[in-house]
């Protein structure tokens, strides 16, 4: 086997690799946004459960607003290339609210959030290399 062939199945593997990455991704990505445009709308427009757990936190009905539109913005960062490392982070940090919520003000399991939380800081990893 020569040099050539030795490089040429390097960089073939190296670029296999890298499309089965932005493969799965783009698969967690697309996970994430649909939840949190679920969970966005649902906090945005008022829905009852939304309502009632954002008057348990006791921090007023501006903060279910607020966080329906960070999610919503974060969701459609997920989808835009250039924005989705930056959107993950974001979300990331509205992940570690919700569970520190859950645990301190709701005495409820911080698992929910802390999945979302994985999920985001993993696209947040998978795409640290893209621009």
């Amino acid at each position: 086997m020569t040099s050539t062939t030795t490089m040429s199945t390097a960089t073939t593997a190296a670029s296999r690799r890298s499309r089965i990455r932005t493969a799965l991704s783009w698969v967690v990505q697309l996970v994430l946004a649909l939840q949190f445009v679920i969970g966005g709308v649902l906090k945005l427009f008022g829905e009852a459960q939304m309502t009632a757990l954002f008057a348990e936190i006791g921090a007023g009905q501006w903060l279910r607003i607020v966080v329906g539109a960070l999610e919503l913005a974060g969701a459609a960062g997920l989808l835009l290339p250039r924005l989705a490392r930056a959107a993950a982070v974001g979300l990331v940090a509205l992940m570690i609210g919700a569970a520190v919520t859950n645990v301190a003000v709701l005495g409820t399991s911080p698992a929910v959030p802390l999945f979302f939380l994985l999920l985001a800081a993993a696209v947040a990893v998978l795409r640290r290399d893209h621009r």
